[in-house]
């Protein structure tokens, strides 16, 4: 299924209480903060580096105002968005013609990179990837260091097999820094099975030596009922 789509279950190593680990959960804060501190900072770098247009930069080429409006209504809220669709998706936007269409998509495809690129070129892009850890390291192993970024990736397999355990897994470590396997990020769980246990969550997060409260205010939930 869609929305419970990752198939290994989340080893989580054992480890016996004792000074030295909790001193490695009292830093483990410290270190997330530092990070997501230098993260704010480099903020406006990664705004100009943003993977996609907006439509309304369309604005530039000669599109007015009143058609892009009429684009977003219909979903398409950025250029690669209507570079992607098909044409006939397109012309079925009530009050856009053949012409507007036409010159839409011209436009939309000058502002984007939709086009060939060089091998170097395509070395600098690849660069700006990174790994998200699962927290099984044999597991990372497969895949090469962890979940790829602008990606998508599918693990599938039998009932109870651990994919839920997984997906709960990695919203956490998604969140946590760089050094410890994660990217500072935030996460959007889209649940199509109503399998999403936040006391999971909570208990991963503590084994992690991270504030509970604080991974799970970094999750956005959504329970998603039809396709």
């Amino acid at each position: 299924p869609p929305g419970d789509c990752l198939s290994h279950a989340f080893r989580k190593s054992a480890s016996s209480p004792g000074a030295g680990a909790m001193a490695a959960a009292q830093q483990v804060k410290p270190k997330a903060a530092d990070a997501r501190v230098n993260a704010a900072d480099d903020m406006e770098d990664e705004e100009e580096a943003v993977p996609y247009n907006l439509v309304e930069k369309l604005q530039d080429a000669g599109i007015n105002a009143a058609d892009l409006k009429k684009l977003k209504d219909a979903g398409f809220n950025t250029s690669q968005s209507i570079v992607f669709a098909m044409r006939k998706d397109l012309l079925s936007i009530k009050g856009l013609s053949d012409q507007k269409v036409d010159k839409i998509i011209e436009a939309a495809r000058k502002s984007t990179d939709a086009g060939f690129v060089t091998c170097s070129q395509l070395v600098v892009r690849q660069k700006n990837r990174f790994q998200i850890s699962t927290g099984a390291s044999k597991l990372d192993q497969m895949l090469g260091g962890g979940v790829e970024s602008c990606s998508i990736t599918e693990f599938f397999g039998e009932f109870r097999c651990g994919k839920t355990q997984l997906c709960h897994s990695l919203a956490v470590m998604a969140q946590l820094p760089p050094n410890m396997g994660g990217a500072n990020g935030k996460v959007v769980y889209i649940d199509t099975e109503g399998t999403f246990r936040p006391e999971r969550l909570r208990q991963i997060a503590e084994g992690k030596g991270v504030s509970a409260e604080a991974a799970m205010d970094n999750i956005v939930y959504a329970r998603c009922y039809t396709s």
